[in-house]
């Protein structure tokens, strides 16, 4: 419950500041080259998501995706490196996204708290409803893993 009041509490705040906020997305494959993805428990729960958050101030890219990645379902995110930078508007507010991708070998488990529901799923499969700004995050992904880098 205070999770969801937080985040209404932020998302008003971004909305009347037309913040623009940085964060991160991870991609995690595992070797049968399925990927994570998360439900939260607080911000539309009912939507598959990439993992992910904000990045602290002076934070590293590749080490917040490590440690979104950990934080939220347990995972260690092995050979991570930068994909694209996405950016999307939400009206008043804009939210650039640190595109990350790498390996895992661990199975995720959700953290009970901000994280209600995660799992492995195929990329070119993915479960219904996922998020559309997920949906263009991998197939942003599966275009540079085929050698394009649009």
């Amino acid at each position: 419950m205070a999770l969801r009041v937080a985040h209404s509490v932020r998302l008003r705040w971004w909305r009347f500041t037309g913040k623009v906020v940085r964060g991160c997305n991870v991609i995690a494959a595992n070797h049968a080259g399925q990927i994570v993805l998360v439900r939260h428990s607080y911000h539309l729960n009912g939507l598959w998501m990439l993992p992910g958050g904000g990045l602290d101030k002076g934070e590293d890219l590749l080490d917040a995706a490590r440690r979104e990645l950990a934080e939220e379902v347990g995972c260690a995110l092995a050979s991570p490196c930068h994909i694209t930078t996405m950016t999307f508007n939400w009206n008043t507010w804009t939210n650039v996204i640190e595109l990350v991708a790498g390996m895992t070998s661990d199975a995720p488990k959700p953290d009970g708290r901000e994280i209600a529901a995660s799992g492995f799923f195929d990329p070119r499969a993915l479960p219904d409803p996922t998020s559309k700004p997920a949906q263009a995050m991998i197939a942003r992904w599966l275009d540079h893993q085929n050698g394009n880098s649009a």
